[in-house]
């Protein structure tokens, strides 16, 4: 192996350049370099590529090689494994019994073909010093629940006729995300789970028509119990099969790749369930063969187990699921989640973060940041086209950074303060005293050299105990006033403000957006699983379709609006470079103005007033609205003439003079003007 030679234009001194204010922490950023390096010659040994090295999925678990079954199984603990499932009538035999082969802590058994079948059930029955259990194979491709004893087990996958890829060298085009975020058990209208197959033939073609052009697929990953959202797993490789079949999955990216949708994937390596009998917990008998021991092995808050991410072993593991799920399944990248509670041995909790400090202090977990930064190095040498999404709330310097400019490689950050802020304004300040200039500051405060991903609110703000934004808008009227004939005032004022939260959101975004599957049309009801609590019932974990579909109801409005928004978006590469240029701001008028890409932003946020003639600063020349919130067909009232033309004058004030547009601004109304020849 070559020695490292370090020289001015290390990665990590490339990041010190594009932020200044990192110098004081400069030995601390060397030194995380030096680990990531060392980590990575550990794992390689230089003698083979990273990708190389996570291929355990290949060779862990149970594959069908040579007309012989084999499967392996790491467990160093302990003392006896054995195969027990539907051909032993779930006893140890000794035929089933596993050996340790040659590496260290590793059991394995090779079988004739005859001995499993497809869709068998089977389990591990571990043994270990002082006690013994059943447990889930930690590479299982395929976990299944029995319906009766609710047991889970593990089947044999190995149909006659493989799924047959019609876009099987798809790639990402280089555009800015429009993500729809998607859940596909709560995706159907009927009060039960969904299936990937009725997502792929009712609910993909909604998200076409859209006009987003990503998708984001939640609680993909094996689960045990359902109203977790997907995040707390515990069969990192096995696809829930709660929604369908391996096949099923597939052919739902397949679908959504033939209609040019990428296809992002909740990826959780932030934590893992307690469950042992499903999951990794005490796995061989120890608490600590995937997981730290002691109290740092447990969230507090998540009641979950938490990787060590220092263990060769379970980098392993995790950097092998990212390419199972890039390999297998074709995803074209991921969301990872819970990368604050990652990086930080508080993991976030009561944590405010004010001070670069904060970022190199001993709270920080080395090697999970060690982790995160192979993790994109090893998605991005597999596909340059795939896209990575840290969620973290707590801004660390470089996330969002690529690994050639001394950053942990991720491609976007979620701005997360965003959705946090839009519900303090509706809490906290009445509709004439909303703070333009604290608005504006956040929705485009980031660092220049990271890419964002806004969002005025996602499946969080849908949850139970939360509030999505139109029922903090509107409350209980949207039960009995969401008629188109109905009039009613309040529902009036947050329809309105639903659309102008919503636009001014995503035109400000710094490169990317996303939205929580219903919201664009104001869904109305919380979302809440089944469980004891309400009596198991699927009446909140579902969307409900005919409201966006009705004639007669206000949800239509707001769906048109959103599709309208999304097309403009796409069509003017907004969001994307360049960033928003503030032009204007009122705040006693409540008028917010800015341009971007030629295009030219109007908010006029006031509650009562209305203005004619109002000057707003523009590049001299001839302007057509393409975008008004107002519309009648979105649910305002029309006080706008479709596809106006407006022409700039030059204005002589006091102050200077300089070209203008005088526009009618009604009240609560948002309004979009590109430049025409």
């Amino acid at each position: 192996m070559k020695p490292h030679k370090t020289g001015a234009n290390e990665p990590w001194q490339r990041l010190l350049r594009l932020d200044p204010e990192l110098a004081p922490y400069s030995q601390v950023i060397a030194g995380r370099a030096r680990r990531i390096r060392d980590t990575e010659n550990r794992l390689t040994g230089g003698d083979i590529t990273l990708s190389d090295f996570a291929s355990g999925h290949e060779y862990f678990g149970l594959h069908f090689r040579e007309s012989q079954w084999v499967f392996r199984e790491w467990a160093p603990n302990a003392t006896a494994i054995y195969l027990v499932g539907d051909m032993t009538g779930w006893r140890e035999e000794k035929k089933y019994a596993l050996e340790k082969n040659d590496s260290p802590g590793v059991w394995e058994i090779r079988m004739p073909a005859d001995r499993l079948a497809h869709g068998d059930h089977y389990r591990l029955r571990i043994h270990w010093p002082g006690g013994s259990g059943d447990r889930l194979p930690a590479y299982a491709r395929r976990v299944v629940q029995d319906p009766e004893t609710l047991i889970f087990a593990a089947q044999v996958w190995r149909p006659e006729r493989p799924y047959q890829w019609r876009r099987p060298r798809f790639r990402c085009p280089a555009q800015a995300p429009l993500i729809y975020e998607v859940h596909v058990g709560m995706a159907q209208e009927e009060e039960k789970i969904g299936t990937y197959r009725e997502f792929t033939r009712n609910v993909l073609p909604r998200i076409v028509d859209l006009g987003y052009n990503t998708i984001q697929l939640m609680a993909v990953q094996e689960h045990p119990y359902y109203g977790s959202f997907g995040y707390q797993v515990s069969n990192f490789f096995a696809a829930s099969s709660r929604f369908g079949t391996p096949e099923d999955l597939k052919e739902l990216v397949d679908t959504a790749h033939e209609a040019g949708l990428c296809v992002l994937m909740d990826l959780v390596h932030s934590h893992a369930v307690t469950n042992e009998a499903e999951g990794l917990s005490r796995f061989d008998g120890t608490l600590y063969q995937y997981f730290h021991a002691g109290d740092r092995g447990h969230h507090p808050s998540w009641d979950s187990r938490l990787f060590d991410y220092g263990r060769i072993e379970v980098l392993h593991f995790l950097l092998s699921n990212c390419r199972f799920w890039l390999d297998e399944y074709k995803f074209d990248g991921f969301r990872f989640d819970g990368i604050t509670s990652m990086l930080y041995t508080h993991h976030g909790l009561q944590k405010a973060f004010v001070s670069y400090d904060d970022y190199f202090d001993t709270n920080v977990d080395e090697d999970a940041l060690v982790y995160l930064t192979l993790a994109n190095k090893l998605i991005h040498a597999l596909r340059p086209d795939a896209i990575t999404i840290a969620e973290d709330v707590s801004g660390m310097p470089g996330l969002a950074l690529s690994n050639e400019s001394g950053g942990t490689g991720f491609d976007y950050r979620f701005a997360m303060g965003i959705p946090d802020y839009w519900i303090r304004i509706l809490k906290e300040y009445r509709d004439e005293q909303w703070p333009l200039g604290g608005i504006w500051h956040e929705l485009t405060n980031r660092r220049a050299e990271e890419k964002t991903i806004s969002y005025a609110e996602s499946h969080d703000q849908a949850l139970v105990g939360d509030q999505t934004l139109i029922f903090r808008l509107i409350g209980a009227d949207m039960y009995e006033h969401m008629r188109r004939d109905d009039p009613h005032p309040g529902v009036e004022r947050g329809m309105a403000l639903h659309k102008m939260i919503r636009l001014i959101t995503l035109s400000t975004a710094g490169h990317g957006y996303l939205n929580f599957m219903g919201n664009e049309f104001g869904h109305p009801e919380w979302i809440d699983f089944p469980r004891q609590d309400n009596e198991w019932s699927y009446r909140y974990a579902r969307r409900q379709w005919h409201l966006a579909d009705a004639d007669h109801l206000k949800y239509r409005d707001l769906l048109r609006f959103d599709r309208d928004m999304i097309a403009m978006a796409r069509n003017y590469e907004i969001p994307g470079k360049p960033e928003p240029h503030l032009i204007h701001e009122h705040t006693d008028n409540m008028v917010l103005a800015f341009e971007r890409n030629g295009l030219i932003f109007v908010f006029n946020l006031h509650p009562a007033a209305s203005y004619t003639d109002y000057s707003i600063s523009a590049p001299a020349g001839k302007y057509q609205m393409i975008l008004d919130s107002d519309a009648s067909e979105c649910g305002g009232h029309g006080r706008l003439a479709p596809g106006q033309i407006h022409l700039t004058m030059n204005e002589n004030t006091e102050k200077g003079g300089g070209e203008v547009l005088k526009l009618y601004l009604p009240t609560r109304t948002a309004l979009v003007l590109a430049p025409v020849s």
